[in-house]
Formats: structure tokens, C-alpha cells, sequence
């Protein structure tokens, strides 16, 4: 019995030697796979041609490469005088250390983006992109560069023009913002980061995004395409490659994409741009007022019906509201027979207005309905104290 138990415990363990064995160094005899650990290369089953015809997915290199030749990158730099050390005037210190502290000139480099928009060498940017730059550069998608110029820009807008001299280059075809829909596929094109120009895809998350803080007339479409620090002044095209947007801003609190970038509507800027290229500035209506939006707070203290309309807060001495008898107090509700809800609304209203000419207001003077005719002045380059539109 001995001798039994003897041979079928040599057995048992010649047994697990070579099982050990076999799962250590062939495993695929026993239908098992190794164990991945740390810095293995995995080997990934890829997917066949057919799997994805099956899938049937879409693409938008047409878009993109119709759009792409179209876009450039701008490099702008700008020379900055250091102060004079105040040592300078030391024999001692100049001995030593020379002319370096000398209030040397130091050069700092940015860049963004832009779109041809025209054969005649005019390129659409952002205003923030060039307006403390000294020397412009733009590079073209084939790799050539050439200097340009500022034609105009237009700071309310975030908008600028910039004119380049050289032949045959390609524009981009406009498309119209208006038959955007949310959900509507869109790509973003730029310079992120320096790295070189690239495509994003994404969304039309929101249209008519105001209130932002960008820029004093807001109507931003919203995407979902990844928008980086580069990508401004870029384009923003719908499926067939036509420019709906210039790429602007985006909502972030590291500096990075978190999915939320915002694009000028392309009809507002072809409009500022014609404006620029005919006159080099953009002019807007101004009648002289301050305004604030009605609460439902001030709508009950002044018994008004509904919170549409805009209060006036202030009245610019001597501008054309105070000269129409426009006071402070008085609700303004319309403009040439025109509605409005808010502050935004009407002033996009009133910068519509040709300057020189009359216009019609109503408003609530304690209660009642009041016409005021009034002449419509320019509208000042910003930069004052306080926002009378």
C-alpha cells in the first residue's frame, strides 16, 4: 500500500510540473492567453476594410479640403523697449556688465489665424490677433509667406482685415449662417498651438450667444469643435466647406478646449469686412444713451405690462437723445417701429441706423406712449468711461 501511494504521488507531481510548464511557455495548447503586465506591446485586432463599409460611416474631407487651402496662419510680432536700468549711469556697473541693461529692445511672437477671403489677397482675422502687433506675417497652406498689412479693424466686433500682395491664391466660399441648425455638423480650422494647421470636427451646440463679455455686439454661434489658443480668426465651415464662422473664443478655465468655443457669424462679418475694404472703418449709429434691462422688479415698480423694452439710465450731454428730449427714466420699447426685448437687441438696432438721419423712438413716459424724432449721430471708436449706445 505503501509503495502505491509512493508512485501516485510522483505521478500527481510530474503531472502539475507539466502543467506549470505548458501554461508558462505554450498557454495557446491549452486555449489560454498570457497575462498582460506592465510594457507589454498588446497586440490589437484591427478592423477590415469591409467592417467599415458595413458601418457605413460619413466623412467630411470634401468639406475640408475644399475649405483648407483657404485658411492660413498669422504670425505677428511686436518690439517692446525695456526700461533703463538706473545703474547704467554707474562707471562701475557699466564696466562690468556693459550695454545689456541698456534699455534693450526685447521681440515677442504670437500667432492665430485667418481666412482668404478674397483673390485680391484680403485675409479675415480677429482684431485681438493683430492689434498690438508691429510686423505681420501670414503663411499660406502651401508653405509660402508673405508680410501684410492692416486694412481696418473693427474692436467692437473682433474683427479685422488684413491685405497680403501676392497672386493666385485661393478664397474661401461664404455660406449663410442662418440655415445653421442646432446639431448641424461643423469644422473648426486653425493653427492650435503652433503645431501646424488642423481640423476639428464637431456641433452647432447654440445660435445667437450673447452677453458674453467678448465684444460689444454678440451673436456667436456655439460649438463643440475643439478650439484652442491658435485657432482664432480661423474658420468655421458647415459640411460642404463653406465659411459660416470665424473662429473667436472659447469658454475655458485651464486655457484648453472644454467644448464650448464660440465663431462670429459669417454675414456680420462679410459685412464688416465690405465695410473696411470700401471706407477702413466700420461705421454705426449712436443716439447717446445708457441703458439697462427690464426686471420683473422694474417692470412691477413702473407697472409696465411685460419686462420687453430697455430702460434709459443716462443721457450723454449734448448727443442726440438728450437734444431729441429723451430723459432719463423714460422706457424706451421701439426703434423705426421695431420691438425689442433687451439691451442687445437695441443696440443692434440702433447701430443699424444711418447716421445723419432721422429716426423714430416710442417710449413710456409715466405710462404713456411718447414719439420722439431724433438724429441719429456716429457711434464713437470705444474706449470711453462709460457705454452710452
Amino acid at each position: 500500500m505503501r509503495k502505491f501511494w509512493l508512485v501516485f504521488s510522483q505521478a500527481v507531481t510530474i503531472c502539475l510540473a507539466a502543467l506549470f510548464v505548458i501554461t508558462t511557455f505554450r498557454p495557446n495548447l491549452l486555449g489560454l492567453s498570457p497575462r498582460s503586465t506592465g510594457g507589454e506591446v498588446v497586440t490589437i485586432r484591427e478592423a477590415g476594410n469591409q467592417q467599415i463599409q458595413d458601418i457605413n460611416l460619413g466623412s467630411l474631407k470634401s468639406a475640408a479640403q475644399r475649405a483648407m487651402p483657404a485658411v492660413v496662419n498669422i504670425y505677428t510680432t511686436k518690439q517692446t523697449k525695456l526700461p533703463r536700468h538706473p545703474f547704467m549711469d554707474d562707471p562701475l556697473f557699466r564696466r562690468f556688465f556693459g550695454d545689456q541693461f541698456d534699455g534693450e529692445s526685447r521681440q515677442s511672437a504670437s500667432l492665430g489665424s485667418g481666412v482668404i477671403v478674397g483673390p485680391q489677397g484680403y485675409v479675415l482675422t480677429n482684431n485681438h490677433v493683430i492689434e498690438t502687433a508691429d510686423e505681420i506675417e501670414v503663411a499660406f497652406a502651401g508653405g509660402r509667406k508673405a508680410p501684410a498689412e492692416i486694412v481696418g479693424t473693427d474692436p467692437e466686433t473682433d474683427l479685422a482685415v488684413l491685405k497680403v500682395e501676392t497672386a493666385e491664391l485661393p478664397s474661401i466660399a461664404f455660406g449663410n449662417p442662418k440655415n445653421l441648425s442646432v446639431g448641424d455638423f461643423v469644422l473648426a480650422i486653425g493653427n492650435p498651438f503652433g503645431v501646424g494647421q488642423t481640423v476639428t470636427m464637431g456641433i452647432v451646440s447654440a445660435k445667437g450667444r450673447s452677453r458674453l463679455g467678448i465684444s460689444t455686439f454678440e451673436n456667436f454661434i456655439q460649438t463643440d469643435a475643439a478650439i484652442n489658443p491658435g485657432n482664432s480668426g480661423g474658420a468655421l465651415v458647415d459640411a460642404a466647406g463653406n465659411l459660416v464662422g470665424i473662429n473667436s473664443a472659447i469658454y475655458s478655465r485651464t486655457g484648453g478646449s472644454l467644448g464650448i468655443g464660440f465663431a462670429i457669424p459669417s454675414d456680420l462679418a462679410r459685412h464688416v469686412m465690405e465695410e473696411i475694404i470700401e471706407t477702413g472703418s466700420v461705421t454705426r449709429g449712436w443716439i447717446g444713451v445708457e441703458v439697462q434691462d427690464i426686471s420683473p422688479e422694474l417692470a412691477e415698480s413702473f407697472r409696465l405690462p411685460t419686462t420687453n423694452g430697455t430702460l434709459i439710465a443716462g443721457v450723454q450731454p449734448g448727443g442726440p437723445a438728450e437734444r431729441a428730449g429723451v430723459r432719463r427714466g423714460d422706457i424706451l420699447v421701439a426703434v423705426e417701429s421695431q420691438e425689442f426685448s433687451d439691451a442687445t437687441e437695441m443696440l443692434n438696432l440702433i447701430a443699424a441706423l444711418e447716421p445723419g438721419n432721422e429716426a423714430t423712438l416710442k417710449i413710456l413716459r409715466d405710462r404713456e406712449e411718447k414719439l420722439v424724432q431724433i438724429e441719429v449721430g456716429t457711434r464713437p471708436r470705444p474706449a470711453r468711461s462709460r457705454n452710452f449706445e
